[in-house]
């Protein structure tokens, strides 16, 4: 009998989040969807994925708070030990830097960061026990290159790259895999009200990815298919940073 499979998705009632889960559920794992407030999406993502023919769990809680991260997942894992995580939860707050409030650049830190932190060091213990475990995390293009009006959000997804490429170092001979996905202009609300006709030139394929085009990669990630890839930035944005 094959062992299940499980799989920790965090932000999934929606875009990027979402896609993932319902590729994963296709390729045979039992998701745990995290979400913070959405209960309509994420209750419809738990539907789509009973209908692929695989279990789904919804927590409700904020990653930035420990507490409740905790709560959350401990019963669970006292039980079973989820083989892929996926940090995926993420928001921006976009404004120049010279405008920028406290709380616009600790909120976003503290989601991406701690939100991180916080779930992947609970995980961490099985995984590392078990010597099995994917570790995935939604960066962006942003963390790479830098943008204009994002310098709480490409802080933190550059410091989601260097956690990565450190822990991928801590953990490789346990078989832990440790790697992050790196998202370009993808169709998400993160892009809702952006002037299309100037992000387009940017972007040598010339469109708007899909989600479900970061979900694959992912999936490939959580796959036999990625045996010798650890600490590795995989970029999904149609060439507009190379």
């Amino acid at each position: 009998m094959q062992e299940k499979k499980i799989a920790v998705i965090t932000g999934a009632s929606k875009g990027i989040g979402a896609a993932t889960a319902l590729v994963l559920a296709r390729d045979g794992f039992d998701i745990w969807l995290n979400y913070r407030s959405d209960h309509t999406a994420a209750a419809a993502v738990a539907r789509q994925i009973e209908e692929l023919g695989r279990s789904c769990i919804l927590l409700c809680f904020d990653v930035a708070d420990p507490a409740a991260v905790k709560e959350s997942l401990t019963p669970l894992l006292d039980l079973e030990t989820p083989l892929v995580l996926v940090n995926n939860a993420g928001f921006t707050k976009d404004t120049l830097m010279v405008w920028m409030g406290d709380s616009e650049w600790k909120d976003v830190l503290s989601v991406h960061l701690d939100g991180f932190f916080y779930i992947t060091r609970l995980l961490l213990v099985g995984m590392l026990k078990k010597r099995a475990g994917r570790i995935i995390s939604i960066a962006s293009t942003s963390g790479q290159s830098g943008m204009p009006g994002q310098v709480n959000y490409s802080a933190a997804k550059a410091g989601l790259i260097g956690a990565t490429k450190a822990l991928a170092a801590e953990t490789s001979k346990r078989n832990v895999l440790v790697n992050v996905v790196s998202p370009g202009f993808i169709e998400t609300d993160m892009i809702d009200g952006l002037p299309t006709e100037r992000i387009l030139p940017m972007i040598p394929m010339g469109r708007i990815g899909k989600p479900e085009e970061v979900a694959e990669v992912v999936s490939f990630l959580c796959s036999n298919k990625a045996t010798y890839i650890t600490g590795q930035v995989i970029a999904v944005n149609g060439g507009a940073y190379m």
